[in-house]
């Protein structure tokens, strides 16, 4: 059965042909290449509110989770609709215009609206620059864009658009609701909701590739930003018993994030899914973690001293797992006992 309400013919037929790749190319506002650019460029940028960024890029990798899982679950096809066909246009144009405007996989609901939608929504709420009233039409208007451009391009029904937009209007709409009702660790709350809602999409998509990266890189970003809480933690702290709540919360976080993207790279062949999922983790938790690091000399002097500590707490624990290691703890052990055999029958002959 059709999603189709005969929307195609009259959107495509307004499009001339030599408009086609400027459609084409207005879609890129909503791909995840130019999203991943823009709010990663956002945040290292924003030294003063990085807050804000950080919470961003949680919400834009949960929204590429639940797209995935949507996706996966509903599993319908696309409608095969091209706005002009690829051999109509001249030969130079045809390889931009086969990767800007063609589209694979599943259609519904549409990524391109889900995520237009909390991305730029999300900049409209926690930018600053305009009027909130200017922002969220900027945002709208993008939206609009996109989500018709979509349709022109055939790669979507427009009903596969108005679900995008709705679901990921809901999905803000939840995450704001549970800010309101928690003062303060907002980005650690978004950064949670990418981990948990991309290990719902690895179950959903039956650990569909897309998925598993999608995991990797909120386990990073998640490791990553506990480690900025940690030294921010650290950095006021002004004795010791005030520093040992954050090393447990924070530093145990950030432990197990990336104890998770340790233990693939050591479970699965380098070149599987995984193990590459478990590199993008890391550069991503690599990502976040340095601008905040080189804005702040507090922070830095912090981060070195965990650095260093962190190298003596591994070399010290490779130490002790070399076989050699327990060979010699164990012959120790042995003529300990030994002597203590010794000295209890020397007290017993006496």
């Amino acid at each position: 059965m059709s999603r189709g309400i005969g929307e195609f013919e009259p959107i495509q037929e307004f499009v001339p042909e030599w408009a086609a790749l400027l459609v084409a190319l207005l879609t890129q506002l909503g791909d995840v290449w130019f999203l991943a650019i823009l709010v990663g460029a956002l945040y290292w940028l924003s030294a003063d509110n990085r807050e804000d960024s950080a919470i961003i890029i949680g919400l834009t990798i949960a929204g590429l989770a639940v797209i995935t899982a949507l996706k996966h679950v509903f599993a319908l096809p696309r409608p095969g609709q091209p706005l002009v066909a690829l051999e109509a246009l001249p030969g130079l144009i045809q390889p931009v215009y086969e990767a800007t405007a063609m589209a694979s996989g599943y259609g519904f609901p549409s990524g391109h609206a889900l995520m237009t939608t909390v991305v730029y929504v999300s900049l409209a709420r926690r930018l600053s620059i305009g009027t909130s009233r200017q922002r969220l039409g900027g945002a709208a208007a993008i939206i609009a864009l996109v989500g018709l451009s979509r349709v022109a391009l055939g790669v979507h029904y427009l009903v596969d658009i108005v679900v995008g937009i709705a679901v990921g209007l809901a999905f803000l709409a939840l995450i704001e609701w549970v800010f309101t009702r928690v003062e303060s660790g907002h980005a650690t709350i978004a950064f949670s909701v990418a981990v948990v809602s991309s290990a719902l999409a690895v179950v959903a998509s039956s650990a569909d590739p897309d998925a598993v990266l999608l995991l990797g890189a909120a386990l990073g970003t998640f490791g990553g930003w506990q480690l900025i809480r940690l030294g921010r933690a650290l950095a006021v702290a002004e004795k010791p018993s005030t520093a040992v709540r954050p090393l447990v919360l924070n530093g145990g976080l950030a432990a197990s994030g990336f104890a998770l993207l340790a233990s693939a790279l050591e479970v699965f062949h380098p070149l599987s899914v995984p193990a590459i999922g478990a590199v993008l983790g890391l550069a991503c938790g690599v990502f976040v973690t340095i601008p905040a690091v080189r804005h702040s000399e507090r922070a830095t002097r912090v981060w070195q001293a965990l650095v260093f500590w962190v190298t003596m707490a591994g070399l010290g624990l490779r130490y002790l797992l070399r076989p050699t290691t327990w060979r010699r703890g164990y012959a120790g052990g042995q003529r300990y006992v030994g002597r203590l055999h010794r000295w209890i029958r020397a007290r017993r002959s006496e």
